[in-house]
């Protein structure tokens, strides 16, 4: 296993050098910063020594090299546009997608998986014909106009929830939390049923093809022939072999949920890390959007570690097959 780690390790590195690579060389087309920094009356003498202050004089080459070097060392430098740590700024924005993202995962997975196995086990419904087309329009309408759909619903029309902001918020050493307010929890609702809706459906979609290709396997036919209970057939032996190819979906749905949280987060105007990329992005604050990148990267390689980590404790055959190549 030793082996089989370090490889991983390995791997997950050279990944992490090409994203940033490829994300530093990105944004040198972005546009010029200085432009976003200094006002109209800056002379031409004031914006070499910006120029000169930052850096960007210098070689690609040695920005490269002077940025990865940072990195490792926990240095992001400062935002062109608000000047402050470019590290603070996302610790700070941090609590508040880390929020919305573990409670859409955890909604994803727990209606994901319920309605997948219940369409699973009544196939020929009309249950299941009704939640297999509300599952389309989870899949097919953009979040946007999710968003926007449950907005209208739910603040304009009803005054049941907030239309926009994270509420009130508790610190507990350093970290900002709306989970112990009632308004914290009452923003985060509509939020985080629009980011998880998709994942809702994809993630029931694939556990209902999984559960009925299960079915249909002959151990379960002689689970039957034995006098099994249908209720330990499909729970403990069905559900169980289910759940283990979701093993991938189900760690890579958490990272993908902050990838793509970019858009809920403008939409509620939720202060997160992806309003500030959106921000970022229109003043072409590069090592904020450098450093986003990066850590999106570094989520997924992670993400994909751990994956690959359990694939290996759970099935044998990669500790048989990494134990040959040894």
């Amino acid at each position: 296993m030793l082996i089989f780690v370090l490889r991983r390790l390995i791997q997950s590195v050279f990944v992490m050098l090409a994203v940033s690579l490829l994300a530093f060389v990105l944004f040198q087309f972005a546009g010029d910063p200085i432009e976003a920094m200094v006002g109209q009356d800056a002379t031409m003498a004031d914006r070499a020594a910006l120029r000169d202050r930052l850096g960007l004089d210098d070689p690609v080459v040695f920005q490269f090299a002077r940025f990865i070097g940072n990195a490792v060392q926990g240095e992001f430098g400062l935002s062109y546009r608000l000047q402050q740590p470019v590290l603070g700024l996302i610790m700070q924005r941090l609590p508040a997608t880390v929020e919305l993202a573990v409670t859409s995962t955890i909604i994803a997975l727990v209606l994901g998986t319920a309605l997948g196995v219940l369409t699973a086990l009544k196939n020929r419904s009309w249950i299941t014909g009704i939640i297999m087309a509300v599952s389309l329009v989870g899949i097919s309408l953009p979040t946007f106009l999710i968003g926007i759909g449950l907005i209208y619903v739910f603040a304009v029309e009803l005054h049941w929830l907030p239309s926009f902001g994270r509420g009130q918020v508790v610190e507990l050493g350093g970290w900002s939390t709306g989970f112990l307010t009632s308004s914290g929890l009452r923003s985060l609702i509509l939020p985080s049923f629009t980011l998880a809706l998709f994942q809702t459906a994809l993630l029931m979609r694939l556990i209902r093809a999984e559960m009925l290709e299960v079915l249909r396997q002959d151990y379960i036919r002689f689970a039957r022939a034995r006098g099994l209970s249908e209720r330990v057939i499909n729970f403990r032996h069905a559900l169980k072999n289910t759940l283990v190819p979701v093993i991938t979906v189900a760690g890579l749905m958490l990272g993908s949920i902050i990838a793509f949280s970019v858009v809920t987060e403008s939409v509620f105007q939720w202060p997160g890390v992806g309003s500030l990329f959106i921000a970022s992005v229109q003043a072409v604050d590069v090592p904020v959007m450098s450093v986003y990148l990066m850590f999106i990267a570094l989520l997924f390689v992670t993400i994909n570690f751990v994956v690959d980590i359990l694939y290996f404790i759970v099935d044998p055959r990669l500790r048989a097959d990494s134990q040959k190549r040894a």
